[in-house]
């Protein structure tokens, strides 16, 4: 953005993104799957899904490394793929940053970002100072003349964002950019991203498998399995409401039980586990009498002394986080991750644990399993 008096004006003119009916196969695999998408202009759209989901897919359809078997997108009112028709990728006005970089390994940093102009008809000047603006404002000014092996690796991701974000496009798409970088490079570079892209006002679209990432990024989150889109909304509402068991686990529980519906009423359900009651919260059509799996957030539980929708457990382990402490502990009917603490509880400590109404969500299901085997499973998904 540019600031003219206190207004501030986007650099680009964003793409409205418009996905109908996308198909595209391997073979008999649907990597998408009759996909309906709309990204909004301006806005940082995140589609968050496990290997397999169909998010590279469908982030390579959109820049038009891929081609779809059927099914429309548009920016704007162009369309850019449908029957019969595909626009190349480099009349798409879009730039895409890659998890493994890309960069021409004979070019300099300032050759590669300037790369992504050849096709925009600037002088030399112009062309000059949007290449050394780029590199400034990833911070790697005094690194124009260096080759990318004489980089590490994030700044070989930060000169894939200046060649991004260098001309201008009206589109910046993502694909898993962050996934080779140490944590601490990542949440520094995962800022920038964003600082950068809502800078330009180009409209972006950024895939990932990483929940806590997304949630960073987002203004809109897209959840999906298996081709399809499983839910889209804000990232609050894709917390507090998940719209099914997929979308719940995905992003984030620290345990799961297995129990019985004793009362239901709209979005609220009381499940039996042995001898303790669970409230907890349901989208979902649940009848007395149904078996349900009750999955919890790592924000719902915490120690107590006593009270209602509580357990009784074991603690197995506990690590020190610097804001306070995360244990580990199990009870009768499962094992919990994340139950936070600003002190330390002691390893084979019997305790009482809370579990917030709000943090829990039931779900039917007709599965016989042990609640141990499924809380393991979903452990380290937080």
């Amino acid at each position: 953005m540019e600031e003219i008096g206190e207004v501030k004006v986007s650099l680009v003119n964003a793409y409205r993104v418009v996905i109908k009916g996308a198909v595209k196969r391997y073979g008999s695999l649907a990597a998408l799957n009759d996909f309906d998408l709309t990204i909004e202009p301006g806005t940082f759209t995140v589609l968050l899904g496990p290997s397999g989901s169909g998010k590279s897919t469908l982030i390579r359809s959109i820049a038009g490394i891929e081609r779809l078997d059927s099914g429309t997108i548009h920016f704007g009112d162009r369309e850019i793929a449908g029957e019969g028709f595909h626009m190349a990728p480099e009349k798409r006005d879009l730039a895409m940053v890659f998890q493994d970089y890309a960069l021409w390994p004979h070019m300099t940093s300032y050759e590669n970002v300037g790369y992504a102009l050849k096709r925009r008809n600037l002088d030399s000047t112009e062309s000059d100072r949007r290449i050394n603006e780029a590199l400034d404002r990833v911070g790697l000014s005094t690194k124009g003349s260096n080759y990318p092996f004489q980089l590490s690796g994030g700044e070989q991701q930060r000169v894939a964002l200046a060649r991004a974000i260098v001309g201008r496009p009206s589109l910046l798409l993502f694909d898993e950019p962050l996934s080779n970088l140490d944590a601490d490079l990542r949440e520094r570079l995962r800022v920038e991203i964003a600082t950068l892209t809502r800078e330009i006002g180009a409209t972006a679209c950024y895939i990932t498998h990483d929940q806590s990432e997304a949630f960073a990024l987002a203004d809109t989150i897209g959840v999906l399995q298996s081709g399809t889109l499983q839910q889209i909304g804000k990232p609050e509402e894709i917390y507090r409401n998940p719209a099914n068991r997929f979308v719940t686990a995905f992003t984030g529980v620290s345990g799961s039980f297995l129990g019985t519906v004793e009362s239901a009423t709209a979005g609220k359900a009381i499940v039996v586990l042995g001898q303790y009651r669970i409230e907890c919260r349901t989208s979902n059509s649940l009848k007395v009498g149904d078996l349900a799996e009750v999955l919890i957030r790592p924000s719902a539980t915490s120690f107590t002394q006593s009270g209602s929708n509580t357990l009784p457990a074991i603690v197995l382990d506990v690590a020190y986080r610097g804001r306070g402490y995360e244990h580990v502990v199990e009870c009768d009917f499962g094992v919990i991750s994340s139950v936070f603490s600003p002190q330390s509880v002691a390893r084979g400590s019997r305790v009482e644990i809370y579990v917030d109404p709000e943090g829990c969500i039931a779900f039917p299901t007709d599965k016989a399993f042990s609640p141990g085997a499924v809380t393991q499973s979903l452990i380290g998904i937080k």
